[in-house]
This record gives C-alpha cells, structure tokens and sequence, in this order.
C-alpha cells in the first residue's frame, strides 16, 4: 500500500508540473514553425548574405537576454502568471508580422524590417516564458522538484521543436508561408487562454530581494558553461539548412528533429541522475557527448552520418541546462529564486544570440566546411570551465 502510495504521490507532481510545462511548448512551437524555413527565406528568396539572415535569426536571442532579467523581477513579485500572459501576446503579434513579411517578399528591405521585429517580439515572448513555467511548477509542487520541472521544461521545449521545424517546412512547401504565421497566431492564442484559466501562484519570502546584477554574478560561473555549451545547438538550428544547401543535400530539418527527438530522451532517462552525480559532473560528461556529435558532423561524408551526429549532440546538450541550473538555483536565496532562474537563462540567449553572427561570419571568411569545428572548438572550452568548477566545489 505504501508503495502504492509513492509512486501515485510521485505521478501526481509530475503530472502537475507537466500541465505548466505545456506553456513552454506552446511558446517554443511557434519558434520551431519558422526555425528551418526563415534563414532560407533569407538568404534565398531576398537575397541577403548569411551574416545578415544569422544577424536577423540571432536578434531575437539578444531581445530574449533583456528581456529574462523583467520576468525574473515580475516573477519574484507578482508570480509567473502575468508574464507568461505578455509572452503570449508577443508571440500572437509575431504571427501576425511573420504574414506581413512573407506577403511582402517582392520587396525585400521591407520584409526583412517585418521579419526583424518579428524577431524581436519573438525574443520578448522568449525571455518571458523561458523559466517562468519552471517557477510556476516550483511554487506548486515544491523546490525539492527542481531539477524535475527544468528537465520536464526542457523536454516540452525541445518536443515543441522536434515538430515544429518539421511541420513548418511541410507547411511552407506545400501550403505556402503564410500558414505558418497563421498556425503562429493561432497557437499563441491557445497559450493565452490556458494562462489566462490557471490559478495565479507567487512566493511570499521575508529574505531581502537582491539586486539582479547580484544574482546574475553568482549564477555567472555556472552560466558561462552552459553559454558555451549551447553554441552547438545554435550552429545547427540556425545554420544546418544552409549547411545541407551548401552540401548538396535535402531534408535537413530531419536533423533538428533528431536533435530535439534525442534531446528529450535524454532529459526523461537522466534527470534523476542530477542528484546522484552532480549537476557539474553530469554537464562535464554531456559536453564531451555533444563535442562527439559535433566532431561527426564536421567530418560526414552523407547526410545519414550528419544525422546521427546531431542526435548524439541533441543527447549531450540535453542535461546540460538543468545540470548546471540546479547549481545555479542552489547559489540564490529564496526570494530570488525567479531571478536565478532568469539569469541563468540568460546565458543560453547570449550563447544562441551571438552563434548566429559569429558562425556566420565563419561561414562567409573561411567557408560553410568550417562551422561545426569552430562549434566544436567553443563546447570543448565549456568542459574546460566544467572542470575548474567541479575542482571549486571540491575546495569549498
């Protein structure tokens, strides 16, 4: 009976948690529909270079990182609830502007403008429900789940891409782009009115709010290694269509989906592992998995060999943020466990921020064969920075 008990006890929060993790999905799927078709669109129909389609998709990362310091406050204030409202909106209004670019292609200036702030809206819907999901599941089933609400987090996030890319590049081909804007809108709706019917939940804590330059300084070590870390990703959501053009090759969203299909394995099957090994030691082993997936990638000689190194890299990065995250958060008082969690998240937006520039800038100097080494090069570092935090810890 009692171990009956357990296990339902064990299903009911993970079941709770999974029904605020459904926001992030809503939210990531909207970014997952235009992820493989926009550098295409780009670069390929107004016929800008790939610095410019890498600067545009890379904006939204840079609105994304401001943006994560005002949900963290609004968090730790008034609950997650009213910020995961304007992300919703802002991604209901992405949609809306994603038609407006795509109608307007035969003037390219103006449907990039469109698609600029586009991107930026997208960024703000980002940085608004990036952790507060996470919040709002920690304040319901307590913080001795966290590492079970960022994984489940992670998992409805990368899920929501896993279909998205797939079905956006589907939509585009064979409906045309402005479906996508529309499905945009619609699923950004369906996000706000699920918030809107969910009871509000915020932290009451006597402990002094810090500042967030404060917090953002002591989850920085923790947050330098997952910034490195995520360059991978970046160089394959934002440049891996560019990547199969170049190569001569076709269905390159099939490595985005493995990517995020294996991403979510890895989060079900490991997050109990956190606890067991430790968040540092278990991001220290998943960067060297992704820089194997990565190392596959920058040498295969086909597109079945470029698959399985995007999988292997999806299952590396896949522990990496809640690994980390979990020190992140320890390093925060209660009352600023909201700003923790943002500002740790900031790190992966300034990592997806600059890897669109920067990769493409690789791209255009040294040629499209270079980026996933450079990738390569930078997650390495990030196990570099796993090690001197592993041997911190180890002296305090």
């Amino acid at each position: 009976m009692l171990s009956k008990s357990l296990q339902k006890a064990a299903q009911d929060y993970r079941f709770q948690i999974a029904s605020y993790a459904i926001l992030t999905f809503y939210g990531y799927f909207t970014i997952g529909l235009s992820l493989a078709v926009l550098p295409i669109f780009i670069h390929e129909t107004l016929g800008f270079n790939t610095i410019i389609a890498g600067a545009v998709i890379g904006s939204q990362y840079i609105m994304t990182f401001f943006m994560r310091a005002y949900a963290g406050t609004i968090v730790d204030k008034k609950g997650p609830k009213p910020a995961i409202i304007i992300s919703m909106i802002c991604f209901i209004l992405t949609g809306i502007l994603l038609w407006a670019a795509f109608s307007n292609s035969s003037s390219p200036l103006l449907a990039l403008s469109l698609l600029a702030v586009s991107r930026l809206l997208t960024g703000c819907g980002e940085g608004m429900v990036g952790a507060s999901p996470i919040n709002w599941a920690i304040l319901r089933v307590g913080e001795q789940h966290t590492s079970t609400a960022i994984s489940y987090n992670g998992i409805f996030n990368y899920t929501s891409m896993a279909i998205g890319a797939p079905l956006g590049v589907l939509m585009s081909l064979h409906l045309g782009n402005w479906s996508i804007a529309l499905l945009t809108t619609l699923v950004g709706l369906i996000g706000l009115i699920t918030t809107i019917n969910k009871k509000a939940l915020y932290a009451i804590s006597k402990e002094v709010r810090n500042s967030f330059f404060s917090v953002l300084k002591s989850v920085a070590p923790f947050g330098t290694g997952l910034a490195l870390a995520g360059i991978g990703f970046g160089t394959i959501s934002t440049f891996i269509t560019l990547y199969y053009n170049y190569k001569g090759w076709e269905n390159a969203a099939i490595c985005i989906t493995c990517f995020s299909t294996m991403f979510v394995l890895g989060r079900f099957v490991l997050t109990g592992s956190i606890n067991k090994i430790g968040g540092v030691k278990i991001a220290l082993y998943s960067m060297l998995i992704e820089s194997v997936g990565l190392l596959l990638i920058s040498f295969a000689p086909t597109p079945f060999v470029t698959i399985i190194g995007a999988a292997i890299t999806g299952l590396g990065f896949s522990m990496v943020f809640p690994a980390l995250g979990v020190e992140a958060v320890k390093s925060a008082s209660s009352a600023n466990k909201g700003a923790a969690l943002g500002a740790y998240g900031l790190f992966i937006d300034i990592s997806l921020g600059i890897s669109g520039p920067l990769v493409g800038l690789v791209a255009k100097q040294f040629g499209m064969k270079y980026i996933f080494p450079f990738s390569l090069i930078l997650v390495l570092s990030g196990v570099v920075v796993c090690i001197f935090l592993q041997k911190s810890k180890r002296n305090s």
